[in-house]
């Protein structure tokens, strides 16, 4: 998050909050604290002598905990404070809050503390729309607790608050009357508890213990734990190692606890709305990080496919086979006003499972997880080809069924991301290039999969043939040739929407792209119009919905040129890859190496640095993922059967760069390689090697 706030987050809960660690929650700020979807917490104000404590320096290195370090306002700089404040938080179920105050000076002195509390039990629906409340609000206090509810038919949350010091309570929250002697000091724990009628209704231990008072997490395994778990980055670019880590760290910050799977976790796709299951992100995030973690794979895996569509149902855009969306549990969700319980609404994450699944076994090894899922793969399969394919014509178009539903069903799923040239909005059903490109690509992973680990060539070659068609078709239907580029996508009409945008680059991932296209789509990828010099424009500019701070249409996205210079190198430009692996690294070290989900789309000479956009989480999922596909990408990794390949295409300034004790099937390997390519190279650069099928 940006403009001064501090986020903290544990499992499936987090909190935000300014500077000091205040909450104000209003329309256009976010904090608060969330948990299952909902704000349990909008407002929790400290204040001592009705004055609001001036912050000195916050420490939030731990995900789950920060310390806020505060002294009381004399209102005069030539009279130094005499009191200060310091504010330990850690977040579970809830958050657990120290407080501790100390007399600095030689006079005794007498304070009033006061913490203003307030929900205003907002789903992330309403806050992200400015939706009104249709339930009924109550506060109480009893038994020294302070709670705080909303009930709307069966549908009750409350936030329980308690100190261990006694205190004056009302219905807007805490007092304490203090005498502090001097170089005396005083103490509370404070106790903010989120509970929700049901059978998931459940109190978590989100207190300090022992003697050191650090926070305990409530679920999975500790930061420490995680990080020592990790392969370890070693290179003379320091701005490396520092992003690897911050990614490491935000990457664990992030796991999600589905209920499903017990004791396992898979990637949330981002803060502060995004703090749930989403199916395309998951797997996405879980694709980048298979070089470092395998579990995030298999869970995603396992739950993604435990919550494959079975039927239709047009509210919910589900269909047999297909793999869902996004997963709410909200107000909103539960009242049937939004359709997330859960929704199937996008065309890319079916074949991106059989992507990963195929990544994971490659990585793995793992063939009980292959044997296991044969009957979701192949309900994935005939998604693709029944379903995802509305219309017979060989494509997967997406429209959705409902008002409620979403109108782009692909990774830029703003309602403006599919254009014309000219800025016309394409109409539906829409056939967009890359999800054409991930259906081939899964069409020859599982293929693989059927040949190696079901000992099923049939349908091997029956996948293989029917991958084949598909790429002799899609390079005559989709490509623009006075313009030399594929076309983004085919519209309800069968018209080739004819935008240069981003998704030229997931084509060459995918390895739909015939050898003979290949130069012209680098050098589309590699031009002024696309790369920004801090990374790739989602739209070219020049074309009719350009806009460097839209949302999908000109904004870079992290993840997005990952998987660019990912393509790139399949096909053989390597010092291409490298120039954009680097300038999302140089983009990071203006983020304090923590890349944010997008930032604008203004040009490196221009602007001299990332010019932030206004809403983009932090941290994301897939942007804390790219720079773990980067880094696959600098150093060439592969998985060649029961070995990894390295292979380095490095720039010279980067200088050393090794990656050590790397997980797979082969045990645990070390890569490393030092840099070569010179650091000027403009435009795409000499192909070094095709690998791509």
């Amino acid at each position: 998050m940006k403009d001064g706030s501090i986020s903290i987050l544990e499992g499936n809960t987090f909190v935000v909050s300014d500077s000091s660690g205040d909450i104000d929650a209003s329309p256009v700020v976010p904090n608060g604290l969330f948990l299952g979807d909902m704000r349990l917490l909008s407002r929790w104000m400290l204040t001592v002598n009705g004055k609001k404590p001036t912050a000195l320096s916050t420490d939030d290195l731990q995900y789950n905990s920060a310390q806020f370090f505060l002294v009381i306002p004399t209102g005069t700089i030539y009279d130094d404070s005499k009191v200060s404040l310091v504010r330990r938080r850690a977040v579970g179920q809830g958050f657990h809050e120290d407080v501790e105050i100390r007399n600095h000076g030689s006079v005794a002195v007498d304070l009033d503390l006061r913490i203003d509390a307030a929900a205003d039990f907002a789903d992330l629906f309403e806050v992200k729309d400015h939706l009104e409340k249709k339930g009924e609000f109550y506060r109480k206090t009893e038994n020294g607790q302070l709670t705080l509810g909303y009930r709307r038919e069966k549908f009750v949350r409350e936030t329980v608050i308690s100190s261990t010091t006694p205190a004056q309570l009302d219905e807007n929250g805490l007092s304490f009357k203090l005498h502090l002697e001097p170089k005396d000091e005083w103490k509370t724990n404070l106790d903010v508890i989120a509970a929700q009628a049901g059978p998931q209704f459940r109190h978590a231990d989100t207190k300090y213990h022992g003697g050191d008072e650090k926070p305990r997490p409530n679920v999975g395994m500790s930061l420490d734990e995680w990080m020592a778990k990790a392969p370890k980055v070693e290179s003379s670019r320091e701005t490396l190692v520092e992003t690897y880590k911050r990614s490491m760290t935000d990457l664990a910050a992030l796991r999600f606890y589905p209920a499903i799977a017990p004791g396992q976790s898979l990637p949330a796709a981002g803060l502060p709305w995004f703090m749930a299951l989403f199916g395309r992100d998951s797997i996405i995030t879980s694709f980048q990080a298979l070089p470092f973690t395998s579990e995030l794979a298999s869970t995603t895996l396992r739950v993604l496919g435990a919550r494959q569509g079975t039927r239709r149902d047009d509210f919910r855009d589900e269909e047999p086979g297909r793999i869902l969306h996004e997963s709410r549990m909200g107000e909103m969700t539960a009242f049937e006003e939004r359709p997330h319980s859960p929704y199937y609404g996008a065309a890319d994450t079916t074949p991106l499972w059989l992507i990963l699944l195929d990544e994971y076994e490659r990585w793995t090894g793992d063939t009980a997880l292959v044997h296991e899922l044969r009957p979701n793969a192949m309900a994935a399969l005939r998604w693709i080809d029944e379903f995802g394919d509305r219309d017979g014509d060989g494509y997967i178009e997406y429209e959705r069924r409902m008002a409620t539903g979403l109108d782009n069903q692909s990774w830029k799923d703003s309602w403006d991301s599919i254009a014309f040239r000219d800025g016309t909005i394409a109409p539906l059903p829409r056939a967009t290039c890359e999800i054409q490109g991930y259906a081939y690509d899964a069409k020859r992973r599982i293929a693989r999969l059927a040949r190696e680990v079901w000992n099923d060539p049939a349908l091997a070659e029956k996948l293989e043939s029917q991958a084949a068609e598909l790429k002799r078709r899609f390079n005559k239907d989709f490509w623009i040739e006075d313009r030399r580029f594929f076309a983004l996508a085919l519209d309800g009409q069968k018209r080739q929407v004819d935008s240069i945008s981003s998704n030229l680059g997931h084509l060459l991932w995918s390895g739909i792209v015939d050898d003979d296209k290949a130069d012209a789509i680098a050098g589309h990828l590699m031009g002024d119009a696309l790369f920004s010099g801090w990374g790739t424009r989602t739209m070219a500019e020049g074309e009719g919905s350009y806009n460097p701070i839209g949302y999908h249409v000109g904004t870079v996205w992290p993840h997005d040129t990952a998987f660019v210079a990912l393509g790139l190198s399949r096909y053989g430009y390597r010092s291409a890859a490298a120039r954009l692996s680097m300038a999302i690294f140089d983009a990071a070290t203006y983020f304090n190496y923590r890349l944010p989900e997008t930032f604008a789309g203004y040009n490196r000479k221009e602007t001299q640095y990332p010019v932030e956009f206004p809403t983009a989480c932090s941290p994301q999922a897939w942007a804390t993922g790219a720079p773990l596909l980067l880094l696959r990408v600098l150093l060439g990794l592969e998985p060649v059967g029961e070995d990894l390949l390295v292979s380095p295409a490095i720039p010279a300034d980067v200088g050393r760069l090794e990656i050590l004790d790397i997980p797979g099937r082969w045990g645990h390997v070390d890569a490393f390689g030092r840099g070569l390519l010179a650091t000027d190279v403009q435009g795409v650069g000499p192909r070094t090697h095709g690998s791509h099928a």
